[in-house]
Formats: structure tokens, C-alpha cells, sequence
């Protein structure tokens, strides 16, 4: 038998992206920016402001200081729990899966897609979500 292949790009449980008395329309993950970002061994950045640019299945964060100013995207599969009174979203990874992540590259979009396809499922097998 084999095991559930992870989609990185779909929300595990849609009523994450819901935020009480806003409607998000077609872009949940929008009524998300200016979150905190905490992976399972601390904070990585908050959704930014630029997050309607990419994907509606992504999610970019602003790592600020932490590494070098990047901004990652985050599929929306890695989203654990929303906590909307905390404005805080954890995903489930760690700080060291998100940081070698492959680079977002708006020009190159499907290439983009498969290498972060490619990386979160395979980072997935080795290390199963802790939920």
C-alpha cells in the first residue's frame, strides 16, 4: 500500500484560511499578510505585503534579518494551524527545510513550481509533518 503523496499547494484544512468577519474572496491567503511566520523551532518572518503577486497556493514571507532579507514562498501545504487572534501562522517545517528552499523566480514560474514540487515532497518523505 502506498502512502498519501503530499500536495504541497493545497490547504490541508480550508477553514485555516478563514478569517472571522472578512471576506477573502478567491485569495484566503491574502487576509493572511502581516502574520508572523513560526516554524516547529521558532519565527521566520512575516507574509508580506507582496503576497498577492505570487500563486494563491504560496505564500510569501519576509524572512527580515534572518536570512539576508529573502523573502521565501511557502507552499500552503505546509500550514499547520492558523492562530488569527495571535495574527500567527506555523507551518511545519523547520527553520533549515524553509531557508534551502528553492529561490522564488517570478520569471520563470513552472521551473519555480517543479524544483519546490520536487523539494517539499521529497523533504515530506524524509520528515513527515508533526501535526
Amino acid at each position: 500500500m502506498q502512502p498519501i503523496p503530499f500536495v504541497p499547494w493545497v490547504w490541508r484544512d480550508p477553514s485555516w484560511a478563514e478569517k472571522p468577519d472578512q471576506d477573502l474572496g478567491d485569495r484566503p491567503d491574502t487576509g493572511l499578510i502581516g502574520y508572523e511566520v513560526e516554524a516547529t523551532d521558532g519565527g521566520i518572518g512575516k507574509i508580506d505585503d507582496d503576497n498577492a503577486k505570487v500563486p494563491h497556493d504560496c505564500l510569501m514571507v519576509d524572512t527580515g534579518p534572518w536570512i539576508f532579507g529573502r523573502k521565501v514562498v511557502l507552499p500552503v501545504g505546509t500550514v499547520r494551524s492558523v492562530d488569527h487572534a495571535e495574527r500567527k501562522v506555523h507551518v511545519d517545517r523547520t527553520k533549515e527545510q524553509i531557508k534551502n528552499a528553492p529561490e522564488y523566480d517570478a520569471d520563470d514560474h513552472d521551473g519555480y513550481r517543479t524544483r519546490t514540487d520536487a523539494y517539499y515532497s521529497d523533504s515530506y518523505r524524509l520528515m513527515p509533518p508533526m501535526l
